[in-house]
């Protein structure tokens, strides 16, 4: 699959990344003669982040190819990502240019954050708004708005590339979210031109409190607790009356002229100007995987998107023989002061290939639901080479005994270049969860452990046996 982005600002190489990313070849035509420097950086970035928010590997990834001629670039393409600036005579210009170029089924989004589409296509085109969210290779949200049948079919793609696409019911200038930003972003220059707070106060009475409720349940939900047992009912009736209090200048717009925008400047430069640009992006994407994935565990919010998009992705497969039980990327977080990953991800990675291997013989969430499980009674591990953060990470799983109680694994944590970086031998008892003691697995779970271990009978397990196993140990 091809896509192809035509302006390739910030919003355009986050597009880029995002479709890169999920494996599809991407096209980017934009006249800045740096376009090819800034939208490398973008991608380098999104190399570093996307790939930490899964326990799976991506998809390969797509070809990435830049175009001086715009036709050139959108030919081809399944899906078009205008992202020029947010300029209505530009936009006229463009959208007209990218249909004329396109095929008759490709889908034409536009990035705008405020225009409708009836606006955007007042020259005879058929784009959708799909309005994302920055980065947009982390954050799932697209909004859309059009053409309905057009809608539906962008959804899927964009499900398919890890997305949330969020349908607008009716066409409204800024959409949904943006008019929400919009609302606090007017109370805050207030504040800041009134003197009541600095631009670096307003961002902690954010980042410290309502930020991360709206990052787990937006603002109902949020709110339905606030009214406790009683629920939205009485939060409405408590708080309600304080909507015909002057508490807001929604209604009112602070004069936009040279000196609010020094004012406004010269704080944020005192709040931040000690980092570039890249390095905050850093910051913030490194903040943004790690919320996301402490998201990932309830699959609330955009952690259930990730959850969601990491299941549907293709199986592992194998490598010489054995299953492959993990396939990520290394994240910064498994490594430590000398650079390279600390030895608790070792076994992590293995703990993480132990759970798969569980699940593919039948003993995955809903067996441990159902009361039983296999716990973990010896490991050992051999460190053989450094792993560090940003590289592919595979793990091959062999049974090398699964009779009775026992499950005995032997796994090879491998480089992305083949080369042996750790092996993990582990063996578990099957346990009640009831009683908290070791008892026979189901038949079925049993039957599929023997066919695995019969697989693997005369596969060679160099490393293996030497201390695990060499004794009778069970849960009391």
């Amino acid at each position: 699959m091809k896509a192809a982005i035509i302006g390739g600002g910030v919003i355009g190489g986050g597009w880029a990344a995002r479709f890169l990313l999920n494996g599809w070849d991407v096209a980017i035509f934009d006249p800045d003669p740096q376009a090819e420097r800034k939208i490398g950086e973008v991608i380098a970035n999104a190399r570093r982040a996307l790939p930490a928010l899964y326990d799976r590997a991506l998809p390969p990834e797509g070809a990435l190819t830049f175009h001086t001629d715009m036709a050139e670039a959108v030919r081809g393409s399944a899906w078009v990502q205008e992202s020029v600036p947010e300029t209505l005579a530009l936009k006229h210009k463009v959208l007209p240019a990218i249909a004329a170029a396109a095929g008759p089924d490709t889908i034409i989004g536009s990035s705008t954050s405020g225009f409708k589409p009836s606006e955007l296509n007042a020259a005879g085109t058929n784009a959708v708004v799909a309005h994302p969210f920055n980065p947009v290779y982390l954050l799932p949200l697209v909004e859309l708005v059009g053409d309905a049948a057009t809608c539906a079919r962008a959804a899927d793609i964009l499900r398919g590339i890890g997305m949330f696409p969020l349908i607008v019911r009716k066409e409204i200038d800024a959409h949904i979210a943006d008019r929400l930003l919009e609302a606090v972003w007017r109370e805050a220059l207030w504040l800041v031109k009134d003197g009541i707070a600095t631009t670096e106060e307003i961002d902690e009475s954010i980042r410290m409190a309502f930020g991360i409720r709206w990052a787990q349940m937006g603002l109902f939900e949020t709110y339905r607790i606030a009214g406790g047992e009683a629920g939205m009912k009485h939060f409405m009736a408590q708080f309600g009356p304080a909507l015909a209090w002057p508490w807001t200048k929604l209604m009112d717009v602070p004069e936009f002229n040279d000196e609010l925008v020094d004012l406004i400047a010269s704080q944020s430069d005192a709040q931040s100007g000690h980092r570039s640009i890249r390095e905050l992006e850093r910051l913030r994407d490194d903040n943004v995987v790690g919320m996301i994935r402490a998201l990932r565990r309830s699959g609330s919010g955009a952690g259930g998107v990730v959850r969601a998009h990491e299941e549907a992705l293709p199986d592992l497969g194998e490598q010489g023989g054995l299953p492959i039980t993990v396939s990520r990327q290394v994240p910064v977080t498994w490594t430590d002061y000398n650079g390279h990953m600390n030895e608790t991800h070792y076994l992590e990675a293995a703990s993480l290939a132990t759970d798969r291997f569980m699940e593919m013989i039948g003993a995955g969430p809903d067996y441990v639901a159902a009361g039983r499980s296999y716990f973990t009674v010896e490991n050992h591990i051999r460190y053989l080479d450094e792993i560090h953060a940003g590289e592919r990470l595979t793990v091959t799983s062999q049974v090398l005994a699964g009779q009775g109680k026992k499950l005995h694994l032997f796994h090879r944590l491998w480089h992305g270049d083949g080369t042996l970086a750790a092996t993990v031998e582990t063996l578990l008892l099957h346990t009640d969860l009831a009683t908290r003691r070791s008892s026979l697995p189901q038949t079925t779970v049993a039957d599929a452990l023997a066919e695995w271990a019969a697989r693997h009978a005369d596969l060679p397990a160099e490393g293996a046996g030497r201390f695990v196993g060499q004794r009778d140990t069970a849960p009391a």
